[in-house]
């Protein structure tokens, strides 16, 4: 029995593998263009609930971002145009900011009612306008478990504007 070591026997000698740079780079390019689209996504998604006094002041409660404002539809402010789009004013602790929809709201919407507004407010040359695209009348039960400050807040300045004469 023969324990020697055998010979070795040279393999085929290739090319060394290149590896698909181009195909890295092309993924990479679309994992960081899918989060950047999921990130403007997310973050234009979110619209943040602000009273009228917050609105440009607390953060989240940008001028030019889309937001729910909250306040107190103010007595003897509201006007429809003929093209049927609504003004009126609200208020909340003490601060105003007129607000433009560009449909009349459904419902109960009426002077002295606590109302929820989506849209956002734009800088004009006199101060803040709100232009809104939806007036949520009716605070559902969730709203009202989670800010009870805040609409202890608002019916106290809804009866004292229904008290106003």
């Amino acid at each position: 029995m023969d324990l020697s070591p055998r010979e070795v026997v040279p393999t085929a000698v290739g090319k060394p593998r290149k590896r698909p740079i181009a195909a890295f780079v092309v993924l990479a390019l679309v994992l960081a263009a899918g989060a950047v689209m999921v990130g403007k996504f997310l973050t234009s998604a979110v619209d943040y609930y602000c009273n009228v006094d917050e609105v440009g002041v607390k953060d989240g409660c940008d001028v030019g971002r889309n937001i729910r404002v909250q306040g107190v539809v103010q007595k003897g402010t509201i006007e429809k145009s003929g093209s049927g789009a609504l003004s009126f004013v609200i208020a909340f602790h003490g601060a105003t900011m007129p607000i433009s929809v560009g449909s009349e709201p459904t419902g109960i919407f009426q002077e002295c009612i606590p109302v929820v507004v989506r849209g956002r407010a734009l800088a004009d040359g006199t101060g803040l306008v709100f232009e809104g695209d939806e007036v949520i009348v009716k605070h559902d039960n969730t709203y009202d478990a989670e800010n009870k400050d805040r609409m202890q807040q608002a019916n106290t300045e809804a009866a004292t504007c229904s008290q106003k004469g």
